[in-house]
């Protein structure tokens, strides 16, 4: 069946990534602004007026993301609330780890972290894409400090399967052999007369002379190497001549297990540009905590949920005391993890306590190293992410704090099973095995890893897991915990389509606020 050049282009765009298609289409004779792509919509804050919540109480229960973003736009409406946490602070799993943090875990084992003044770890969310711009927007307006986030470096490593004895490979060259070998095939292909039914001799020239430019093909189409792979040995003064890397085997290449590695910054939520808060991902639950401090109660477990006929009754304990105290709202928005809120006792209607108890969080495990920064000075390498076929994931390279003599390196981050069986291990497994790796991919350098600290996430108190992920968006579970029972209202990522992101539950607070708000206009 014939093929348009529209398709031909989306095909491309899909396997290739966008850059690939608008050079395609600026060969093609085709301007990027025919077509363009739609620009993402700019973010819907809630339109409360002011004073509009005014003799209405609302208790927020948990001081996550979707918690503080609920509770600082009902207070700017005129709403009486209080936002309850059971942490000795706020941010839920927007967690920084710093020096004598102490990590606690629901068996009792703990750990404290010992960095030196100014290194942190982002042992939840650690990244912010530029196209979330509703947290973005918070930042803006509370005057969080960003920086960029190096999400991916061409410098950073692919490592094979370690049980097989492979060599890493640097990604400049698994990405760039990869675009030459295609481009070469489809080249040959085309030379062949296999897409003479597809495109018209002069599209097909035109996709030619693209190929050569994309996969750095010689004038006769084929692939030689690139110097976009870098080099064994660069250029340099007087007679020093730049020593090209050989092209990896076209299958090397085909390896499944690279990949991700070959598309990875093309998945939209990891193209560049990406952010971070200057400082540690905290500050930003840190500036809502600011505004809302005299509203706040940290250390306070959440005991009971009843709903009433005109209010909710809700039993709330003092870690430090012990002291219980029944608080009543007129509304509650429960911001807290389901496998949490399962254990609370409550008269939920039973489709909804069903629900709750049905909804199975994924578990993610963290692991970072202080360390001096020996990718900076062997490799090279200013952030950005080696992906590795190995139980711990991959190797994070911090993006900041260039050149200095140390910094926290996060060698392992897993997700699903894979973290509930590594995490099962004691920590000193999963610290040798961490260990393991980075030596694998940076040989000899495992011995100046020191103090590692693990957070996984299942096993932390009052999160009891990561994230979820539904099998379909409109799941029954998903569509009925997006509705209020009774006066009670729930919020979190997992009540977005945006799930694991900040921006989810910046979004799943909007609408949880902005149905109250409809109830009591």
């Amino acid at each position: 069946m014939p093929v348009s050049r529209r398709h031909f282009l989306v095909q491309l765009a899909a396997s290739s990534g966008y850059a690939a298609a608008a050079a395609a289409m600026t060969t093609l004779g085709l301007g990027a602004a025919t077509v363009a792509a739609a620009a993402d919509p700019a973010p819907v804050l809630p339109q409360l007026a002011p004073g509009s919540g005014k003799g209405k109480r609302v208790l927020v229960l948990g001081a996550g993301i979707a918690g503080l973003v609920s509770a600082y736009e009902l207070r700017k409406a005129g709403y009486d609330v209080q936002l309850i946490e059971a942490r000795d602070r706020v941010g839920g799993r927007n967690w920084t780890i710093r020096d004598g943090t102490r990590i606690d875990y629901i068996d009792g084992s703990t750990q404290v972290a010992q960095f030196e003044p100014g290194h942190y770890f982002n042992a939840g969310p650690a990244r912010l894409p530029s196209h979330h711009q509703t947290i973005l927007g918070y930042c803006r307006e509370f005057g969080v400090q960003l920086e960029a986030e190096v999400n991916t470096s061409r410098s950073a490593y692919f490592l094979p399967d370690p049980a097989r004895g492979d060599k890493p490979i640097q990604l400049r060259r698994a990405i760039n052999d990869a675009r030459g070998h295609i481009a070469e095939l489809l080249a040959t292909s085309v030379g062949k007369g296999a897409l003479d039914d597809e495109l018209s001799a002069g599209d097909r020239a035109k996709l030619v002379e693209f190929l050569k430019v994309y996969g750095d093909l010689t004038s006769q189409g084929q692939f030689k190497g690139t110097e976009r792979s870098g080099y064994k040995v660069f250029p340099g003064t007087a007679d020093q001549v730049g020593e090209r890397q050989e092209p990896l085997s076209l299958d090397a290449l085909l390896d499944p297990d690279l990949w991700t590695s070959l598309i990875f910054d093309e998945l939209l939520i990891f193209q560049p540009t990406m952010l971070q808060p200057v400082g540690g991902m905290d500050r930003i639950p840190a500036a809502f905590h600011e505004r809302l401090k005299d509203v706040v109660r940290l250390g306070t477990e959440v005991k009971s949920i009843h709903n009433q006929a005109d209010k909710v009754a809700v039993v709330v304990r003092d870690r430090a005391s012990g002291k219980q105290q029944i608080l009543d709202a007129d509304f509650v928005i429960v911001t807290f993890p389901l496998p949490v809120l399962a254990k609370v006792e409550n008269n939920f209607a039973p489709n909804v306590k069903a629900a709750i108890a049905s909804v199975h969080y994924d578990t993610a495990s963290k692991i970072a190293w202080q360390a001096p920064r020996f990718w900076e000075l062997d490799t090279q390498i200013y952030g950005g992410i080696s992906i590795v076929k190995h139980e711990t994931g991959l190797i994070w390279y911090p993006s900041g704090g260039y050149h200095q003599p140390t910094g926290v390196l996060v060698g392992c981050y897993n997700i699903g099973q894979v973290a509930r069986a590594f995490t099962a291990k004691p920590l000193s497994a999963q610290f040798a095995s961490s260990r393991d790796v980075i030596d694998r991919v940076h040989p000899g350098r495992g011995a100046a890893l020191h103090h590692p600290v693990s957070v996984a996430w299942h096993k932390v108190p009052y999160s009891l897991g990561s994230w979820v992920h539904w099998a379909t968006p409109a799941e029954k579970e998903y569509t009925l915990l997006n509705q209020p029972d009774g006066r009670v209202h729930f919020a979190g990522e997992y009540l977005s389509q945006i799930g694991a992101w900040q921006e989810g539950a910046v979004l799943s607070g909007h609408h949880a606020v902005a149905a109250i708000a409809a109830r009591n206009a």
